[in-house]
């Protein structure tokens, strides 16, 4: 998730499950917990950090099983999804405790289900949410916070759904109110959140504008609906975007990098136009002059999913569903660029901040 899930003891404001602390497994709690068959399993492996910094602080070391609190499920991992947010928690912050196991998204089968859950079961396989833990042979979560996996979709594609879509969806039509016969650019088009919104749009009838590094990259994305590539590291995207809209501009940007990349975003906006800030790849904060905005009517809004999910758990949570269900037909695609084992995760998050994937890194346990 570009971003960080919804802070502990939030609550969802319609949805008929109880709410629960979303950092399951803590130490000293006493969960009331059904088992079938499970065996007694005191340590498991996972990757670690004991401090924030480059992929290299990641260890990879056994730890204790996590307890199964009331309102969570255990779920065994198939498949972990490298997220953007999760490169940024083992990078910078402050750790919660050590050893932190970082990373937002894994699916893989309940093997375990505390007090109170009553729509899921042992056996069940299913994608996992929750602020930190991903990253483990096995996690506990918020019940409320899983998927089924639907019939046919394997693990690593229904791991890579939840926060690449979701956080696509919102900012194309929840925060950009992006219609049919508009234009949107979409900046870094290989990434997740790219490659979902490329696709989420131009089935909505847009026309799509995208940059990536490279034209191989940008050749691939045309099957998946990009209209328009721009190669950002060869020519320049505000005067490419001029050329391609007849200096009209664009009705919504979508920009993960942030830096100078949305200072200049908010040039290629149309007449009215929204600019979707949504993280910060390149890794620099941005200077944006409020009067920027003012000449066009123009809109600048920021999204983070896991802000959403609990405050707006019953438009959230099935939304997510519908996009799982959209992969799993065939509808939307799922692009896995690499696969690494959970013993070389400092070697996957390496991969994904070179910036030189096309679409997901999946980690399996």
């Amino acid at each position: 998730m570009t971003g960080k899930p919804p802070a502990e003891g939030a609550r969802p404001a319609a949805s008929p499950r109880p709410a629960v602390p979303l950092q399951a497994g803590s130490v000293g709690h006493q969960p009331s917990v059904n088992t079938v068959n499970k065996p007694v399993v005191v340590q498991m492996k996972a990757a670690v950090i004991y401090q924030t910094g480059d992929p290299s602080v990641l260890r990879y070391q056994e730890v204790p099983d996590p307890e199964c609190p009331d309102g969570c499920v255990v779920v065994d991992a198939e498949a972990i999804s490298v997220e953007g947010g999760d490169l940024l928690a083992r990078a910078a912050g402050e750790l919660p405790a050590v050893p932190h196991i970082v990373g937002y998204l894994s699916a893989g089968t309940v093997t375990e289900t505390g007090a109170g859950v009553e729509d899921r079961a042992v056996g069940d396989r299913v994608v996992a949410l929750n602020v930190f833990g991903s990253h483990a042979a096995r996690r506990a979560v918020p019940a409320i916070l899983t998927w089924p996996v639907p019939s046919g979709l394997d693990a690593a594609r229904a791991a890579c759904v939840p926060v690449a879509f979701g956080t696509a969806y919102e900012c194309l039509f929840t925060a950009g109110g992006l219609t049919a016969g508009q234009t949107v650019l979409i900046h870094a088009g290989a990434g997740g959140v790219g490659i979902a919104a490329i696709q989420l749009a131009k089935r909505a009838g847009a026309t799509v504008i995208a940059t990536a590094s490279s034209d191989a990259k940008l050749q691939r994305l045309k099957p998946l609906g990009l209209d328009h590539g721009i190669n950002y590291a060869t020519e320049s995207f505000p005067d490419r975007v001029g050329e391609l809209t007849g200096s009209r501009g664009v009705d919504v940007v979508v920009d993960s990098i942030g830096g100078q990349n949305l200072v200049d975003s908010v040039g290629m906006l149309a007449y009215r136009g929204t600019l979707v800030s949504v993280g910060v790849a390149a890794r620099a904060g941005s200077a944006i002059e409020a009067q920027s905005l003012w000449a066009g009517n123009n809109t600048l809004r920021g999204v983070f999913l896991g802000a959403a999910i609990l405050p707006e758990y019953a438009r959230i949570h099935p939304m997510i569903g519908e996009m799982l269900e959209r992969v799993a037909s065939g509808e939307l695609q799922v692009e896995i660029d690499s696969s690494f084992p959970l013993a070389e995760a400092a070697a996957a998050h390496a991969h994904a901040e070179s910036r030189a994937a096309f679409g997901r890194i999946v980690i399996t346990p």
